[in-house]
């Protein structure tokens, strides 16, 4: 065990981790934060993602001692149930969550994009979700709701 700090959704976090524990492990077991979740393990399907320093990242891959003094953003971080975000108002608004298994990964992925890029295309939008895997059938919907949320944050 060794002591980790980072910040998570702008907290401070200490505590002993072990030395093989995934950035997904402390997220979930020790702050019980259930946004990220587990998918595939291998980084590829996007369930997991979170914001390191602002940018989209697997956490399921990532060493938790890895990112000791980083900025962690996960889901929960992003917007609140009073103050959503504007790509979480975006995916409420265009139902593009069937499941919900992936809609995580999308959000975070989508506001990292929409943070570097106010006003990507459609096929950037692509590109950018092609990493995130739904098997739900709801990809019209999300990406709509990105351009939607791009919208939102251009005219803010």
């Amino acid at each position: 065990m060794a002591c980790l700090h980072l910040s998570v959704n702008d907290r401070p976090f200490a505590g002993e981790v072990p030395p093989e524990a995934t950035l997904l492990h402390v997220l979930r077991n020790d702050l019980g934060l259930n946004g990220p979740k587990y998918g595939c393990g291998l980084g590829q399907c996007g369930a997991c993602t979170v914001h390191v320093d602002g940018v989209a990242a697997r956490a399921c891959v990532i060493p938790a001692h890895g990112v000791a003094g980083r900025r962690i953003t996960t889901l929960e971080g992003l917007g609140s149930r009073d103050d959503f975000h504007p790509v979480q108002q975006a995916f409420e608004q265009a139902q593009a969550a069937q499941c919900g298994y992936c809609l995580n990964g999308m959000v975070m992925q989508a506001a990292a994009l929409l943070a570097r890029e106010a006003r990507p295309s459609p096929a950037r939008i692509r590109a950018e979700l092609s990493g995130n895997l739904c098997r739900c059938g709801t990809h019209i919907e999300i990406l709509r709701a990105v351009e939607d949320a791009a919208a939102r944050l251009a005219s803010a």
